[in-house]
């Protein structure tokens, strides 16, 4: 790892009107780390990372990228920065092919080159046989494919992803998350956002939960599981819109309890123990289920609401 982060970030607010969105968070990202943000729409994640893609300054704090400010160097940084929007925004009457060599002549890279960077990154994505395809035909994960090897195309030193695999069926996530795995071994440092918790926990090494506008966590994902929540929780359904009614039942069961509109969750260290005892005094839910703590668990302590509110 390199002394000097890639990205530092310090007391950086964002302001728009008197709405303030980012209210003085701070962080740094090391060379070679994958590191996320976790939060609902609203937390100020997207504003955050307008600024740390050097498109949108800061109102107040200080941020460094690349060890350079973005205030003064926005389009040096920038050319040194990968970007997967949330939204793939493709030419989509233009072959894949083209899609890739036009996108790298923003970068005022030599066409020749271009054109050898292609080949190499249709073979990352696993594009090759559908190079001279219109990329309207393609499905949406080969297109998501696309749009993070179009990203590539300059060697980017810092790769951002906004939402990779929204949308995505599980086989087309799992093979875009090989393909991420495979440019951290490559060293190309990775800053992501997503709501996906299994993806959060696969994918980042550390990461920060943000709400409302502030960092309410930081840590590498199984800490802050340990950290936040029990080694298990129990998920129990009661056929009933009231469950609100079941907290003092169930309570001496659990080390917490969570009430949310559809089922009532219990912190506990066995699930399965615990179902035993609820079963023996009597309280039978219509369905249960035990499963380990997630990242879901830790925003909800942390917040009081889950990730899809």
């Amino acid at each position: 790892m390199s002394p000097e982060p890639v990205l530092e970030a310090r007391e950086l607010v964002k302001s728009f009107g008197e709405l303030t969105a980012v209210k003085g968070v701070s962080f740094s990202i090391e060379r070679g780390e994958s590191f996320g943000f976790l939060g609902p729409n609203g937390a100020g994640k997207t504003s955050t990372m307008r600024m740390i893609s050097a498109v949108s300054q800061p109102s107040s704090g200080s941020l460094t990228i690349l060890g350079l400010d973005p205030r003064t160097h926005g389009p040096e940084i920038r050319g040194r920065l990968g970007v997967v929007p949330q939204e793939d925004t493709l030419e989509l009457e233009l072959t894949v092919r083209l899609n890739l060599e036009m996108f790298g002549r923003y970068f005022d890279i030599p066409r020749a080159t271009v054109r050898e960077r292609a080949t190499e990154l249709l073979d990352f994505a696993q594009l090759s046989e559908r190079a001279n395809d219109k990329v309207d035909d393609l499905s949406g994960g080969m297109k998501r494919r696309l749009t993070i090897a179009r990203a590539l195309i300059n060697r980017p030193e810092l790769l951002i992803l906004d939402e990779p695999t929204t949308g995505l069926d599980p086989q087309a996530r799992h093979l875009l998350w090989e393909r991420l795995y495979r440019l951290k071994r490559e060293g190309v440092t990775q800053i992501i956002t997503t709501h996906y918790m299994d993806e959060a926990e696969q994918l980042c090494d550390r990461l920060v939960v943000m709400d409302h506008g502030t960092i309410v966590a930081e840590g590498h994902p199984r800490e802050l599981i340990a950290q936040h929540s029990t080694r298990e929780v129990v998920e129990l359904r009661f056929g009933t819109d009231s469950h609100e009614e079941l907290h003092a039942r169930v309570a001496p069961y659990a080390d917490r309890v969570e009430v949310l509109p559809d089922r009532v969750l219990l912190y506990v260290e066995s699930g399965d123990d615990t179902l035993r005892a609820l079963h023996e005094a009597g309280v039978v839910p219509t369905t249960a289920l035990v499963r380990r703590s997630s990242l879901e668990d830790v925003f909800l302590r942390l917040t009081g609401r889950t990730l899809v509110d």
